[in-house]
C-alpha cells in the first residue's frame, strides 16, 4: 500500500487549514500511521456538513493508513460548546446509542472496517467508566483553567454563560486522544477548525503524561461562494440518510452548485483525479453544467450507491434535460463516471438503465481471489490492458494506471476486495482504455 503524500493530497484538495509540526507530520506519513476523527451523535444521521471529515478519513485509508472513526457517545452526554452560542439539548444514553448506530452505517459507505483496516469506536466505552477523583488527580492536574478559559470555544460562551459540564468537554476530548494513543497507537487527530484548541489539548496531555509525540490537522470551515454554510437549503439540512433526504434531492443539491464552487467541491467531495478536475476552471455555460452533473453523480454514488445515483441522474435528465458532455472538454474518465456508460456522438452520454454493474463487466474475479489480493501490475496484464507485466510496471510508474478513478502509486499495490465498489472494480490505463471487473 502507498504510505506517501497523504498531507500533499489533503492540501491539494483543500482539506488543510492548520497543522501542528508539519515537518514531523510529513515524516510520520512516510510509514503507516493511525489517525482519528470524532463525530458527534446528536442526530441519527450525518449531513453534508460532515462530509469533509468523512472524506478525509477515506483519503487516509486510500493512502494506506489506518483511520479511526470515533463516535462521541460519551462526549455527546456532555455537549461540545465549540461554535455554539447556547447550551446544546441534553440527550439520554439511549438516544445517543441509537444515533451512534445510524452514523456507523453511514461511515461504512466511505471507509472499509474489514480486517482491521479501520476502526469504529464509541468513547462511551471508556468515558462512562471513569472514576471522578482518580480522573481529576491523574488527568485534570495537567490542565490550566486560565488556558481553557482563553480558548475560543469558551470565550464565545462566557457572556451568555458556560455550564460546568460543558467546560469539561475539552478535557474529555483530550482524554480520548490519550486513550487512543495508548490503546491503538493513534498519533494523529483531525477535525474542523473549531476543534483546534481541543486537539492541541490532547497533544499536550499526551506529552505531559510522558507517552510520546502526537499531531493534529484541522480543516477549514467550508462555505459556498455566496457565503452560506455547506449543507443548508430552504428546506433545512441535507442529510446522508435517504429517509430524510432522498437520493434525488441529494443529487439536486449538488447539481445546483454555484458555478464558482464546482472545481473546489469536486476536489473535496469526490475521488476524481486532480489532473482531471483542474481543467474545470476554464468551463462556462453548458459545459460547466455538465461538470455539475459529474459532481452530483459522484457525490450521490458515494452516499447512496451507484444504482441510486444512476436513477437520480436519469430522473434529473427527464425533468431538466440531459447535459451535453463534450469529450474534448471532459476527460473520458469523467464521461465514464457520469452514468457508467459511453459518450454518444456529438456529446451527451448513454445512461445506465438499471445500475446492474455485473451485467456490464468485461471480466470477473471471485470473492476469494479479491480477498487474497492481486498486485496491480499483474492484474493489469491479466485483464489485457497491457501486453506484458513489464509494460504494466512502466504504466504504473509513469502515473497512467487507475483503479476506480484513483491513481495507483506503486506497481505492487495490492488490488483487493476493499477496491470493489458496488460489486465492481474499474481499471483504467491512460485516458481512454477501461476494463470493468465484476465480483462473482
Amino acid at each position: 500500500m502507498c504510505h506517501v503524500n497523504l498531507l500533499d493530497t489533503l492540501r491539494e484538495r483543500g482539506f488543510v487549514e492548520q497543522t501542528t509540526n508539519e515537518e514531523a507530520i510529513c515524516e510520520l506519513l512516510k510509514g503507516g500511521i493511525t489517525g482519528y476523527i470524532g463525530f458527534d451523535p446528536t442526530a441519527s444521521s450525518l449531513h453534508v456538513g460532515s462530509l469533509v471529515p468523512i472524506m478525509a478519513l477515506a483519503q487516509m485509508q486510500k493512502h494506506g493508513h489506518r483511520p479511526i472513526a470515533l463516535v462521541g457517545g460519551g462526549t455527546a452526554l456532555v455537549g461540545d460548546p465549540s461554535g455554539k452560542t447556547e447550551m446544546r439539548k441534553m440527550l439520554t444514553l439511549d438516544e445517543v446509542n441509537k444515533n451512534a448506530e445510524g452514523i456507523k452505517a453511514q461511515l461504512s459507505r466511505f471507509v472499509s472496517f474489514e480486517e482491521g483496516r479501520a476502526l469504529l469506536v464509541n468513547n462511551a466505552e471508556w468515558l462512562t467508566e471513569l472514576r471522578y477523583i482518580p480522573f481529576l488527580r491523574d488527568i485534570g492536574r495537567h490542565f490550566s483553567v486560565n488556558r481553557m478559559l482563553a480558548a475560543e470555544s469558551c470565550k464565545l460562551r462566557l457572556e451568555k454563560g458556560l455550564s460546568f459540564i460543558e467546560f469539561n468537554y475539552s478535557v474529555l476530548q483530550a482524554y480520548d486522544f490519550l486513550h487512543l494513543f495508548q490503546t491503538q497507537g493513534c498519533q494523529l487527530q483531525m477535525g474542523g477548525s473549531d476543534q483546534w484548541g481541543n486537539i492541541v489539548s490532547g497533544i499536550e496531555l499526551i506529552r505531559r503524561m510522558g507517552e510520546g509525540e502526537a499531531f493534529g490537522i484541522t480543516f477549514p470551515l467550508i462555505t459556498t461562494s455566496s457565503g452560506e454554510k455547506m449543507g443548508k437549503t430552504a428546506k433545512g439540512a441535507v442529510w446522508l440518510d435517504a429517509e430524510r433526504t432522498s437520493p434525488y434531492e441529494y443529487y439536486q443539491y449538488w447539481v445546483n452548485t454555484d458555478d464558482r464552487d464546482v472545481r473546489r467541491f469536486m476536489a473535496l467531495f469526490t475521488f476524481l483525479p486532480m489532473e482531471e478536475i483542474a481543467g474545470l476552471e476554464r468551463l462556462v455555460g453548458a459545459e460547466l453544467n455538465a461538470a455539475k452533473s459529474v459532481l452530483a453523480f459522484e457525490a450521490t454514488r458515494l452516499v447512496h450507491g451507484g444504482q441510486a445515483a444512476a436513477q437520480a441522474y436519469h430522473e434529473s435528465t427527464v425533468n431538466f434535460g440531459a447535459p451535453t458532455v463534450p469529450e474534448h472538454v471532459m476527460p473520458s474518465s469523467l464521461l465514464h463516471a457520469v452514468v457508467g456508460g459511453e459518450p454518444q456522438k456529438g456529446g451527451g452520454t448513454v445512461p445506465a438503465e438499471s445500475g446492474d454493474t455485473q451485467g456490464k463487466a468485461d471480466s470477473f474475479l471471485s470473492a476469494s481471489e479479491l480477498a487474497e489480493g492481486i498486485p496491480a501490475f499483474k492484474l493489469f496484464h491479466q485483464v489485457g490492458l497491457v501486453g506484458s507485466k513489464g509494460e504494466a510496471r512502466r504504466l504504473i510508474e509513469q502515473g497512467g494506471a487507475y483503479a476506480n478513478g484513483i491513481r495507483i502509486e506503486g506497481f505492487d499495490t495490492v488490488i483487493g476486495d476493499a477496491e470493489a465498489q458496488e460489486g465492481e472494480i474499474v481499471l483504467r490505463a491512460g485516458k481512454k482504455r477501461y476494463h470493468r471487473i465484476g465480483v462473482k
